[in-house]
């Protein structure tokens, strides 16, 4: 998917918006996986990179997956 740390990019583009709606890069893998019928998304990040990826990130999946950290 999008690994890495994004220290060329200068941030975490992982959760950066792009879409015309402020989607990010996991937002359209995660729809995706659901719509393919998946339950259950593993996202496997930092710890240092832990709150703000709950705060960005796990607010927008629960509810929809059945686990996302």
């Amino acid at each position: 998917m999008a690994a890495g740390m994004g220290s060329r990019y200068g941030g975490l583009k992982q959760i950066d918006a792009m879409g015309p709606s402020g989607e990010t890069i996991l937002d359209y893998s995660v729809f995706d996986a659901i719509r393919a019928g998946f339950g259950k998304v593993v996202f496997i990040i930092r710890p240092d990179f832990a709150q703000d990826f709950r705060e960005r990130i796990g607010t927008k999946f629960s509810g929809k997956i059945a686990r996302w950290l």
